[in-house]
């Protein structure tokens, strides 16, 4: 396992690939499973509770994350070619962050509960429910898998100062 360079919002190379839509991937085998090993090694290193492919620079949509709190035991996901089949109408709003907009948090809407499909760790397919904080959590990263940061959510001035505040703090270190 390797912990990979998380890309971020100040360098315009590293944003140019985070707006990319990432691609199925036809099965889940020991090279992927490897990826998922670097992923989630990367996000405990950051630390951070979910990481899209994309962010280490893999278009390929596949999610880990890890929502146990701390003190708890650790509680790796893995998601692959995760899909939506049906949000809810009422709403959410959490104080979101992400490893690719570092040391930034705002407030975004999503629905409450999402129902998904997806491939896990072994490749199975797998049916479940999410809500609060992994329905959250699991739109989070499938936006990533559609190019999407969280930031895009916000209007144009709360996005633009978000991005302001990275290359700032880049700069400062």
């Amino acid at each position: 396992m390797a912990i990979r360079r998380i890309l971020t919002v100040d360098n315009a190379a590293d944003l140019a690939v985070l707006k990319q839509v990432s691609k199925d991937v036809p099965a889940v085998d020991d090279a992927l499973r490897a990826l998922m090993d670097d992923m989630l090694e990367t996000m405990y290193d950051a630390p951070g509770i979910g990481l899209a492919a994309v962010q280490v620079g893999e278009l390929v949509n596949v999610i880990v994350m890890d929502l146990a709190r701390e003190g708890e035991e650790p509680a790796p996901r893995h998601f692959v070619n995760p899909k939506i089949t049906w949000s809810s109408d009422e709403l959410f709003a959490y104080e979101e962050g992400c490893l690719s907009v570092p040391d930034y948090y705002d407030a975004v809407e999503r629905p409450s509960k999402v129902k998904l499909t997806y491939l896990n760790y072994q490749g199975e397919a797998v049916e479940e429910e999410a809500e609060e904080l992994f329905a959250v959590c699991i739109q989070h990263e499938m936006d990533h898998l559609a190019g999407v940061l969280f930031i895009d959510h916000l209007s144009r001035l709360r996005r633009d100062r978000a991005i302001s505040k990275v290359k700032k703090a880049r700069r400062a270190a």
